[in-house]
């Protein structure tokens, strides 16, 4: 009933399991999928791992259990964003657009805990290689490393470029690039890949 209003959202299928979504993606090719978690036959985070890896489509996991759990399954698996049902519609219609359009986004209440979750691996010496021998982060120039830093701060790309005395257009070139070098598919994981690598570290007590 949200999303039949909206002019610019279409909703061409339901499905009752991760199983039976997985095939009716691969029949509809729809750009956004809203995954449940908790689901008979399929959880939503298999399912989520499947589309990602056989479709085009980006998907939301919408889930009434905020549980850090499924968040960093749910990105592991290749989610494009993590909301909870208690979200309001105009939270969620903006999900799904931002999400249509190439970026990703994060329930408020979990972006804490996912820079929590890496930013406490970082503290463990061998949990991640040095910043700098990292194969991933080897094709970036040195400004594509400061600006994937500043997105790992959670820094939008107007803040980027005020930092970095650059203009808005030139932030969003150098984040396209770094997206498409890494072969990441938004912005989540390139934070994810950022605190991993040792780009970025944990904050200073």
């Amino acid at each position: 009933m949200i999303l039949s209003v909206e002019d610019d959202i279409e909703l061409v299928g339901e499905a009752a399991d991760g199983l039976a979504a997985t095939r009716l993606v691969e029949e509809l090719a729809p750009h956004v999928v809203l995954m449940d978690v908790q689901m008979p036959t399929m959880d939503g985070i298999e399912a989520t791992r499947r589309i990602v890896q056989r479709s085009d489509a980006r998907v939301v996991i919408l889930t009434t259990f905020e549980r850090d759990d499924y968040l960093f399954a749910a990105l592991e698996a290749g989610a494009s964003g993590f909301l909870l049902k208690s979200c309001s519609a105009d939270e969620l219609v903006g999900a799904i657009r931002n999400v249509a359009d190439g970026h990703a986004l994060l329930a408020p209440k979990m972006t804490r805990s996912l820079i929590d979750r890496f930013t406490a691996d970082r503290r463990t010496p061998a949990a991640a290689e040095p910043a700098d021998h990292h194969p991933a982060l080897a094709e970036l120039t040195d400004r594509e490393r400061d600006v994937l830093a500043l997105v790992a701060e959670g820094k939008s790309n107007a803040e980027i470029a005020e930092e970095l005395v650059v203009g808005t257009a030139t932030v969003k070139t150098h984040v396209s690039r770094i997206l498409t070098k890494l072969g990441l598919r938004d912005r989540v994981q390139a934070v994810v890949l950022a605190y991993r690598s040792g780009l970025v570290g944990p904050p200073q007590d």
